[in-house]
């Protein structure tokens, strides 16, 4: 296929804008993977800034950060991403490249507990306020479950109305796939 995949994708994009040396934010850290992929691009100088509210995802990620030795350059918060700028200091706000937010459950954990619009829209309003120009954040939206549509109802309305002086909004999606296939939101600041 030609077509870049939407996980692939989604890191491309983060590629594109986040060097070695930066500051990255995973708002939901999950099992880790994108949390190691962010630690990997800022190196041992840069930072990644991990959240996740349940304590289960936490241990997943620190355990995988430990079998790749990735841990001195990340920092984890069990702390709902909403919180992002109680923990990341003022010092680091102006070099934050690059987020990224994988929504929806924890893969093989409670599907009850689910990313929520409001706490995500919090979220990346926070990270736009202090986010240098053409930093970017992604948003990987499973629309798949009842919740996640939702979601993707509220922050489609939220980012189509983002003024595009200040912020660049990309929408990728495959649009004739069935069970409605994640898609990405692409935020890049101006």
């Amino acid at each position: 296929m030609k077509l870049e995949r939407i996980l692939p994708f989604a890191r491309k994009i983060i590629e594109s804008a986040v060097l070695e040396g930066d500051i990255v934010v995973d708002a939901t850290v999950g099992n880790g993977h994108d949390t190691l992929f962010l630690a990997r691009l800022v190196g041992n100088t840069g930072k990644v800034y991990g959240f996740d509210i349940q304590k289960e995802a936490i241990e997943t990620t620190r355990d995988r950060l430990q079998e790749h030795e990735m841990t001195d350059q990340v920092l984890l918060f069990q702390k709902g991403h909403e919180h992002v700028l109680d923990f990341i200091p003022p010092l680091h706000h102006k070099k934050i490249t690059g987020a990224i937010f994988n929504l929806g459950y924890l893969p093989g954990g409670d599907k009850s507990i689910v990313t929520r619009p409001k706490t995500t829209i919090a979220a990346v309003e926070q990270l736009l306020s202090v986010m240098p120009s053409e930093a970017v954040i992604v948003l990987v939206i499973y629309p798949g479950h009842f919740d996640g549509a939702v979601e993707r109802d509220y922050i489609v309305r939220y980012v189509e109305k983002l003024d595009q002086q200040f912020v660049h909004v990309l929408r990728y999606q495959f649009i004739n796939q069935t069970n409605n296939p994640p898609f990405i939101i692409a935020l890049e600041k101006i």
